[in-house]
């Protein structure tokens, strides 16, 4: 059985709970073992602390990775900037000596260190890659037959050159994850559009981060789909709380929430009440 450090990141288990459970419950059904990361800081927020202070953002990074160290665990993370910045991170400082040794004075001062081993993954990588479509698919008791607009992000895919998840201009993967339940994902205009709020966009360009997310959703609905499906609580946050202010009504889900409907969930157990878009599918 495949086992990894559990890096829960600050959206899922404060904002929506139903996405940390859903993810526990298709693990341990796909005989994926996850291990709690206690006392796990923010990832930190790659598009924030990086831009200010890249040692700040290494160290801040580095501390989680040691967490997973000591662990002797890889960590799997259900967040695209959680992923991105850890594994950024965890590259550069797995294959940069002084990097890591300027980091290391650092974590010092409290009483950790950072030798460079973890390697840092996606839940969306893990199952296609570890666990596969067909193993997946037999995992399914209740098949659906919704019409659904996949949602990238942008830190699943970039840097491509050191992620190999695929072609970043016309993705698959995702796809394919949603349609082995039974569901059909949608073409569409501008599928790896940021969702309007990484980076600080949202905070510093409120107006510009409007109209990516306006953007979004207009190409989503124009494409039919019933539902969008996600794969960052981030981006899950954006298009759950915005649509309301913009005049649109499009469920959201969290693939791993797609999947705990396959496996025969009920909507209560994955917590989709709190969602702000009514999930009535």
């Amino acid at each position: 059985m495949a086992k990894y450090a559990f890096f829960l990141g600050c959206i899922a288990p404060l904002r929506y709970p139903g996405i940390e459970k859903s993810t526990r419950v298709v693990f341990e059904k796909l005989g994926v073992e996850l291990e709690d990361l206690t006392d796990a800081s923010c990832c930190p927020a790659p598009g924030v602390i990086r831009a200010f202070s890249r040692t700040t953002w290494l160290a801040a990074a580095a501390r989680n990775l040691a967490l997973a160290e000591q662990k002797g665990l890889p960590i799997v993370t259900i967040c695209n900037g959680c992923y991105g910045s850890l594994f950024e991170a965890a590259h550069e400082l797995n294959h940069n000596d002084e990097a890591r040794a300027k980091v290391n004075e650092i974590l010092a001062k409290i009483g950790m260190e950072y030798k460079g081993t973890t390697e840092v993954f996606h839940f969306a990588e893990v199952l296609y890659k570890e666990v596969g479509i067909e193993k997946i698919k037999a995992a399914f008791t209740k098949p659906l037959d919704y019409k659904i607009a996949v949602f990238y992000g942008c830190h699943f895919l970039k840097p491509s050159d050191i992620k190999n998840l695929g072609d970043t201009e016309d993705p698959k993967i995702l796809d394919e994850l949603v349609e082995a339940t039974g569901c059909q994902s949608m073409p569409r205009r501008q599928k790896t559009l940021c969702c309007g709020s990484g980076g600080g966009l949202k905070a510093a360009f409120g107006d510009v981060a409007k109209q990516f997310t306006q953007t979004n959703l207009e190409n989503m609905k124009e494409s039919g789909a019933q539902a969008i499906v996600d794969v960052c609580p981030f981006c899950h946050l954006q298009f759950d709380t915005s649509q309301a202010a913009l005049g649109f009504n499009i469920p959201v889900l969290h693939l791993s929430q797609l999947y705990g409907l396959a496996m025969g969930m009920t909507k209560d157990e994955l917590a989709l009440g709190l969602h702000k878009v009514p999930v009535e599918l």
